[in-house]
């Protein structure tokens, strides 16, 4: 299976990093969740509700949608958080650049003693370029201009995992936890891992059929996201 890569960059000041990749990673996982899955037996299941909270950025002018899940957000903020902290260390003449991913897979049974083998089908590869700002004047800019281009990048999104259905099919109870993160007591999203790297990679090579999500909506849907 290849996985299908979708490549979005951001440019932000510094302390803007964590609230900017959270807005865009939660808003992926909102449309790769579901409620929790109750089986009556084998073959039928009921579905439970997704709850859903606004969040509102403090250094950035924007508000994004994320499940209603602790437990979920407490596994981003770990990831994201020491993303932002090594980042910040990277910093040359006030720039610093890393690449922050979102993994969705499944997993094969393999025969014992072997482990079971993660398949990955779909990969956010978000871009972080920071930069210090030495005035107030343009980091009231900074703030402004960075929650417009983050409602473009979720607007994107949310077009580009409406457009084709790449998800895993609905496995049997027995299989459950190959295809669904089952731990979390109040949501179910589909298994994922986040990782990251270092250095102005410009995505080039990551994937044989790169989707990028460009800096305006009109760029990304004319030029990049082809399928």
């Amino acid at each position: 299976m290849n996985a299908h890569s979708y490549n979005i960059e951001i440019v932000v000041e510094c302390g803007q990093v964590e609230e900017s990749v959270l807005g865009i990673f939660h808003s992926i996982l909102l449309h790769r969740s579901t409620g929790k899955f109750h089986y009556r037996h084998e073959g039928t299941y009921s579905v439970g509700t997704v709850g859903t909270n606004d969040v509102d950025c403090e250094f950035v002018d924007f508000t994004y949608v994320a499940v209603a899940s602790n437990a979920l957000d407490a596994i981003l903020r770990k990831h994201v958080g020491a993303f932002r902290e090594q980042l910040e260390q990277k910093s040359i003449n006030g720039v610093a650049a890393g690449t922050i991913s979102l993994e969705f897979f499944q997993k094969r049974r393999n025969r014992w003693p072997f482990n079971d083998e993660c398949v990955p089908w779909e990969v956010w590869n978000l871009q972080v370029i920071e930069r210090v700002l030495s005035s107030e004047n343009e980091r009231v800019v900074a703030r402004e201009t960075a929650g417009a281009r983050l409602a473009e990048k979720v607007a994107s999104i949310v077009e580009a995992v409406g457009r084709h259905e790449f998800v895993p099919k609905m496995p049997t109870q027995s299989d459950l936890s190959l295809v669904f993160e089952t731990s979390l007591a109040d949501v179910q999203p589909y298994l994922f891992k986040v990782y990251h790297t270092f250095g102005n990679t410009g995505f080039n090579g990551t994937s044989s059929n790169p989707n990028t999500v460009g800096s305006t909506v009109r760029r990304l849907f004319r030029d990049t996201l082809t399928l």
